[in-house]
């Protein structure tokens, strides 16, 4: 059986130099679109307080599937695979349950 819990989404990403306002123009976009998935509880966007070109999303989703059916969406192929991730020099992602 599917594990029912809501999963939280921690991505660090190391922007390549001089490619952080590309990165976030297309990020906004992501955002909207992430933020309108019925599986969606937020997405938000952060940058390091040491290291401006290392941003860190928040997001989090009703379940695993919720977070599958992100990652599957025609704009997270296009954009953030596509687009963002080309800028990237590194990209963590955890996925993890919030515990009471």
């Amino acid at each position: 059986m599917e594990n029912q819990n809501p999963v939280h989404v921690f991505a660090t990403w190391k922007v390549k130099e001089g490619q952080l306002t590309n990165v976030l123009n297309i990020l906004k976009t992501v955002q909207a679109e992430s933020v309108k998935e019925k599986g969606n509880l937020f997405y938000t966007l952060h940058q390091s307080n040491s290291d401006a070109d290392t941003l860190i999303l928040f997001e989090g989703y009703i379940n695993e599937s919720a977070v599958t059916e992100h990652r599957n969406s025609t704009y997270f192929q296009e954009l953030v695979l596509g687009k963002i991730v080309p800028l990237l020099e590194n990209r963590e992602i955890v996925l993890a349950t919030p515990l009471d």
